[in-house]
């Protein structure tokens, strides 16, 4: 066969199993990238060997992560990584530096190596982590705006710089100290004049050249003008000795601050998927499974060092740089493998001697179950969190890390409308707001954005805004509303979902990043859910039907028929197990639990709206499954509760408890014709320090309290009421007004719609 026809022919092999693999692993509900290594593992020379021509397939697949790099550095730009700079400069820094020390003085102590020099190189593959499986992965995840992915991709990025200096390093690994000085110093200032020129090229001759391509107004002169661009500065930092990655990532950074960006990444993101996985099929092709079975304890406990040393020395170091608990440890967490250039290191390092064949293999080996293991420890993260912060112990160390950090001096106390995010939609917001001389406080976890805040005047809170601490700070249970528009879906559920612990009756509206989270904000208790794609549609909508002289109040109405809706019109059909896959994929970042209903429980025969087991317990009910089969997704308030039902609980260890109690009619539910309302007890109430029995509150029940975020159901009568409780008290309208003026006593408004029927 022809050369040039066997390249095309392994091309199309290669293609065809990475689809075959993406299927695979989706249909499975796993990350496409593990189809993609396994596609590669069966058709490379270690499997069924149909990869004849591995080296030019290679070739091809660092196109792969030349284009990936591009796209992050057109979507990351310089303002980016403006807001990660010191962990990125000094944190990825100082973890190379370290995990190269930790590594050779361990591995001459273990007598793995037998010189320092060897040692070194065996840190630096160690020290590299993969941007590509990272990368993808939050894509998947929609995490790359949130406060772990800006230090993983800012880290990362450091990384994949130091790559070029590794390689101008190595050849001079075993020579006298002056040649390794000569060396390390020549490699820095190429890196020097390579990014004066990057920089020069961005502000003068990047933008000229994309806008000439632009006026040609032809898609593909712009695609073919960008692509040799970013392909040309690929082979010039290949040629400096530095990675074609590395170029590739600079010239997106070149792009990013020109007007035509967000065009440019349109145009490349479906050749960056298609080579993409080209890559990952191509890193599949160098694992050998038969040399992985023959050395499989030996691999994983290689494995097991990699990502508890690496989790152990990047962790401290993010915390240690002024970020919370939570995000330190996702980043510990997402950094523990070793990345696909380390393949580089590790084929230039045997080039070179400086380790045997077998050394070679088990750095492969060992890689390449990290780089698989990975896409699976960040799905299980949040899923790890939620089950530390049901655990006592651990739950105040992360609550405590995960709070406020700064807070303007002055902030609303009442009345106020509490901001979560300040991006776009957050900044456009506080404008609107101001000019409605409307109180506002902005949550916001963004030193960059927090910087703006303070310019502008704009009183704001330094924290994560899924954090009960920070909530209370910000005030929301004296709220007039708050508005939720955070840039991933984990943090707005946990954001929603602890605001309504504080404050269960505060007007809460929450933006849903994608239309599939828009069910379950109704259910977690948001007010309103809003869509950007789904506002846009209406908006261009309302224009055409005005245009085709429909009035202006018909107009309103449609719309507002299609919102309250929840967007129905818009969303996809989907079938029932598709809804099923969809619920449970939203609940794996909530502490979740399926829970059988007792064949004799006082709630069977009662609608959800009759058992309110919301306010009474602080669960919230996902998803009913039948005795006969049958899944009730995202029940309404008029869903019965059945003998044999099974539901999906969402809460915490302690809302948990209190449900079940009240399933098992140990705690009591309302009587028919009975209210509940939740009252927040103030400084100076006549109540403070009180015994709840001491209480003489005629025809009310508390039914639970909340203290400091946490839940207590059905509390014994020696409880002592404390300043800034939540008292769930339960009775009829009558005397719940009476039992408010005795808690409250400044208050003699009634109860109207505070009061849950």
């Amino acid at each position: 066969m022809q050369e040039d026809f066997r390249l095309i022919v392994d091309l199309v092999t290669v293609l065809a199993a990475a689809a075959a693999g993406g299927l695979l692993a989706a249909l499975l509900r796993q990350p496409v990238l593990l189809g993609y290594l396994l596609a590669g593992i069966i058709v490379g020379p270690t499997g069924l060997g149909l990869i004849k021509e591995l080296v030019q397939v290679e070739t091809l697949a660092q196109f792969g992560a030349a284009f990936l790099l591009f796209a992050l550095g057109v979507e990351f730009s310089f303002s980016e990584l403006q807001k990660v700079k010191w962990i990125s400069l000094g944190g990825g820094g100082l973890q190379i530096a370290l995990t190269i020390l930790v590594t050779t003085g361990a591995s001459l102590l273990m007598g793995w190596v037998t010189s320092p020099p060897q040692g070194v190189f065996l840190g630096a593959i160690l020290s590299l982590s993969s941007t590509a499986v990272v990368l993808k992965s939050l894509m998947e995840r929609n995490e790359t705006g949130t406060a772990h992915g800006q230090v993983m991709l800012g880290i990362l990025v450091v990384q994949d710089l130091a790559l070029g200096l590794m390689l101008a390093v190595l050849p001079a690994l075993d020579k006298p100290a002056e040649e390794i000085g000569l060396a390390i110093g020549w490699a820095l200032v190429q890196t020097g004049l390579f990014a004066l020129g990057a920089v020069a090229a961005g502000i003068w001759v990047i933008p000229r050249l994309l806008r000439l391509l632009a006026k040609t107004e032809s898609r593909e002169l712009f695609l073919l003008g960008v692509v040799a661009l970013c392909l040309g500065i690929a082979l010039l930092t290949e040629q400096l000795g530095l990675s074609i990655e590395m170029g590739a990532f600079v010239a997106g950074l070149m792009i990013s601050e020109v007007e035509y960006a967000d065009q440019t990444l349109t145009y490349v993101e479906p050749i960056r998927d298609i080579f993409a996985s080209l890559f990952f099929a191509s890193i599949g092709m160098l694992i050998d499974p038969v040399f992985l079975w023959n050395n499989l304890e030996l691999i994983l406990g290689l494995v097991a060092l990699v990502l508890v040393g690496k989790f152990l020395i990047v962790t401290p170091l993010v915390k240690g740089f002024g970020y919370d608990l939570k995000t330190a440890l996702i980043s510990g967490l997402g950094l523990a493998q070793i990345g696909e250039f380390s393949f580089v290191l590790a084929s230039e390092g045997q080039a070179l001697g400086l380790v045997s064949r077998r050394v070679y293999l088990l750095i492969l080996g060992t890689t390449a179950v990290t780089l698989v293991v990975t896409p699976f420890i960040l799905r299980a993260v949040p899923q790890l969190l939620a089950w530390a912060e049901a655990v006592p112990w651990l739950a105040k160390y992360l609550l405590k890390a995960d709070g406020l950090m700064d807070s303007s001096d002055e902030l609303p106390q009442k009345s106020h409308v509490v901001i979560c995010g300040y991006g776009w939609t957050g900044r456009n917001l506080v404008k609107l707001l101001q000019q409605q001389n409307c109180p506002v406080v902005v949550v916001e976890q963004s030193e960059s954005r927090i910087q703006q805040l303070r310019d502008g005047g704009i009183p704001y809170i330094y924290g994560n805004a899924a954090s009960l601490h920070v909530l209370e700070k910000a005030g929301v249970a004296e709220a007039r509303s708050m508005a939720i528009a955070l840039p991933d879906p984990m943090s707005t559920r946990l954001a929603l979902k602890r605001t309504l612990e504080i404050a269960p009756d505060l007007d809460v509206v929450v933006r849903a990043n994608q239309p599939k989270d828009i069910e379950m904000l109704y259910q977690l208790g948001a007010r309103e859910v809003v869509q950007p794609e789904f506002e846009a549609s209406l908006e261009i909508s309302a224009h055409l039907w005005m245009g085709m002289g429909l009035t202006e109040s018909l107009v309103q109405s449609r719309i507002q028929t299609i919102r309250n809706a929840r967007y129905l019109e818009f969303r996809p059909a989907l079938s029932s197990d598709e809804v099923s896959r969809e619920l449970k994929a939203a609940t794996s970042d909530l502490n979740n639990k399926w829970y059988s209903m007792p064949d004799d429980s006082p709630l069977l025969g009662m609608t959800l709206q009759e058992t309110d087991v919301w306010r009474l317990t602080g669960v919230t009910l996902m998803a009913i499954r039948r005795a006969g089969g049958l899944e009730v997704d995202y029940p309404t308030g008029e869903v019965t509760l059945e003998q044999g039902d099974r539901v999906l609980l969402v809460g915490d260890v302690a809302e948990m408890k209190a449900f079940e109690a009240l399933v098992k009619g140990e705690a009591a539910v309302p009587a028919q014709g009975n209210s509940c309302q939740w009252l927040r007890v103030p400084e100076g109430s006549p109540i403070v320090g009180l015994r709840i029995q001491e209480l003489a509150l005629e025809g009310v029940q508390i039914q639970a309290i909340r203290r400091e975020g946490k839940f207590f159901q059905g509390p014994e009568g020696s409880v002592d009421v404390q300043a800034n409780d939540r008292l769930l008290l339960c009775g009829t309208v009558a005397a719940l007004m009476v039992a408010q003026v005795q808690i409250v006593p400044e208050l003699s408004s009634p109860l109207g719609s505070s009061i849950a029927s």
